[in-house]
């Protein structure tokens, strides 16, 4: 059969119309030959996303942005994502809007709920979410800085207005004055730091003596605690406990009345027979004294002896009684 002209033509402009469409989706980022799984996602403000913007799955890129629609009646932008991937998307999947990089723009990310294992159908919308970026997130740690920073300028400038109301004319000439005084004092302070160390390079020799000497005598109290150690003080110490124990009983003992002594010194009968002995011994001590020839009768010619006369004494501690 021939081919006619004719044929010939119609083949070649419909090759050229599937050609031209092949062609238009190639450069729209979009396979003829190639199944996509289309989804949506609506966002309140989409930030600078740009159609065809990558989708990512753990930073693997899926898919693109297809396209961005307004909702004439909720004012809301309505995402279209067309993916190509062979992971299971379940129902409850988020999609995020998010910035990979300072000076990127804004893509797409896909986080899967993997306890959820029903898959999402053909044109389903998935819950929308958005999360804050570098810039975004520093821009809100910066602003409470910037009011912290505001507030202590203001207080700098307050502190400053006030400095310069005080420090008038007056103010600054008491403030020259002190200065000068500071001055003064610091250089009397120099000259006796001087004069210190000449005394110090003056008696060097005599202070390396005291330090010497302090030095032997620590030895030297070192040596006496070793003896003092070796000398077993806690054992003396404990013989001296028991002795005064022993002591305190006897005292104890004596008080109270017990043994010989202690009825000595308690027997109050005892000290009057003994004031009474001792008494009566220093009268006799007197008679005789006064009038030996009664006790010691010497006479080579017969005579007799005076009567026996009582000791004044005696007769005026008779009348008393």
């Amino acid at each position: 059969m021939k081919i006619t002209r004719e044929i010939k033509t119609a083949v070649l402009v419909i090759a050229s119309i599937l050609l031209f469409i092949w062609g238009y989706s190639f450069l729209k980022g979009k396979d003829l030959f190639t199944n996509y799984h289309t989804l949506y996602v609506q966002y309140d403000n989409v930030e600078d996303l740009s159609p065809s913007a990558p989708v990512t799955l753990n930073g693997l890129a899926i898919g693109k942005v297809s396209k961005i629609t307004i909702d004439e009646h909720t004012g809301k932008l309505l995402v279209e994502l067309q993916l190509k991937t062979d992971f299971p998307i379940s129902k409850t999947s988020k999609a995020a809007l998010y910035s990979p990089s300072l000076i990127g723009g804004k893509q797409i990310k896909i986080i899967p709920n993997l306890a959820d294992k029903e898959p999402s159908e053909d044109g389903q919308t998935l819950e929308a979410a958005v999360e804050l970026g570098l810039t975004e997130s520093l821009g809100g740690k910066i602003a409470p800085i910037e009011d912290k920073l505001n507030a202590m300028l203001l207080n700098i400038d307050k502190l400053v207005t006030g400095l310069n109301n005080v420090l008038d004319k007056k103010g600054q000439d008491d403030l020259k004055k002190t200065l000068a005084e500071l001055s003064q004092t610091m250089e009397q302070f120099h000259k006796a730091s001087g004069s210190i160390n000449n005394i110090l390079d003056t008696n060097k020799a005599q202070i390396n003596g005291v330090v010497t000497n302090f030095n032997k005598m620590s030895s030297n109290f070192n040596k006496i605690s070793d003896s003092l150690n070796k000398a077993d003080l806690g054992k003396t110490v404990r013989n001296l406990n028991q002795t005064l124990a022993k002591v305190d009983m006897l005292m104890t003992n004596l008080n109270s009345g017990k043994g010989t002594a202690g009825k000595i010194l308690n027997d109050e009968a005892l000290y009057n027979n003994l004031t009474k002995t001792s008494k009566e011994l220093e009268l006799l001590l007197q008679d005789v004294r006064l009038y030996p020839t009664r006790y010691v009768n010497v006479s080579l010619f017969g005579k007799k002896n005076k009567p026996y006369v009582a000791p004044a004494e005696e007769t005026k501690s008779t009348d008393k009684k």
